[in-house]
């Protein structure tokens, strides 16, 4: 059984989606068991989770709602561990929806005595602003996002690989830490998509660029050990020129926006952003 664990801090205007797409699942019963904790809320995030708890139940899936009364998504991760009784896990965040068939496929791809992680293929909505529909289209062709396993807004591993670590560091990117525990090899990409948006305008999009920058340097400050296992590659010259005259708007945003965090304040805030 597959544990999916979702921390939620005032989510109640995307949490239905999410658990719409995880209860539309192609598992069997007794497949998975779908955690939501809900972290520091003010508003109805944890009862409209709960609004689908009979629907989990006729699908033969556990279903629990834990409430926090602290926000924080690293103590959120670690409080759904806690309770969690499958054998492998999932993080997931609350703005992200699976397709049909990408749980399954992952908890096959997780059935082995060695280490594994793994995740699907990213799928990036359209947003409504121009500027992030720009920086779309050019960041879907970066290497990070074509040629690995990202695992934006959704990993998951085995028993064997949740034994790298026990509970979940208090640091910024918890999908670094995850992902970099991990070599190349035991990284598993399945062909099954899922929705991960992006957020909405310029400004935002620095913030949570500068966030990620942030997040990374303190990964490899306090675990550089893990940067062993960091096959991010470079973009290959000619690959970035085609891609710059299919994308030149896009590009240029894109630029735009690492410029921006170069010579902003440095500060980790954090920005939800639609």
């Amino acid at each position: 059984m597959i544990s999916i664990i979702i921390p939620a801090n005032n989510e109640g205007a995307l949490i239905g989606a999410c658990l719409s797409g995880l209860l539309a699942s192609d598992m069997q019963p007794g497949g998975m068991e779908i955690i939501v904790v809900a972290n520091g809320c003010d508003d109805d995030t944890a009862d409209r989770a709960r609004d689908f708890a009979d629907k989990a139940q006729e699908k033969g899936w556990g279903f629990e709602v834990i409430e926090l009364t602290e926000g924080g998504k690293l103590g959120a991760l670690n409080a759904g561990d806690l309770v969690a009784t499958g054998t492998s896990r999932a993080y997931l965040d609350a703005d992200v929806t699976v397709s049909p068939g990408l749980m399954r496929q992952i908890a096959g791809a997780l059935e082995t005595d060695a280490p594994r992680y793994a995740s699907g293929e990213v799928h990036i909505p359209v947003p409504e602003s121009g500027a992030s529909r720009a920086y779309r289209a050019f960041y879907l062709t970066v290497p990070f996002m074509t040629d690995g396993v990202p695992g934006c807004g959704l990993f998951a591993m085995n028993a064997a690989g949740r034994a790298r670590w026990e509970a979940f560091p208090d640091i910024i990117s918890d999908d670094t830490f995850a992902r970099l525990s991990f070599t190349p090899e035991e990284r598993v990409l399945v062909p099954a998509p899922y929705d991960w948006p992006l957020v909405e305008g310029l400004g935002n999009l620095v913030k949570v660029r500068r966030r990620q920058n942030i997040g990374v340097a303190e990964i490899a400050a306090k675990y550089p050990d893990l940067l062993r296992n960091d096959d991010k590659r470079r973009y290959e010259l000619a690959r970035l020129i085609a891609n710059i005259l299919r994308h030149p708007l896009g590009f240029a945003v894109y630029a735009l926006v690492a410029l921006m965090v170069k010579i902003g304040p440095n500060n980790s805030a954090w920005s939800r952003g639609r």
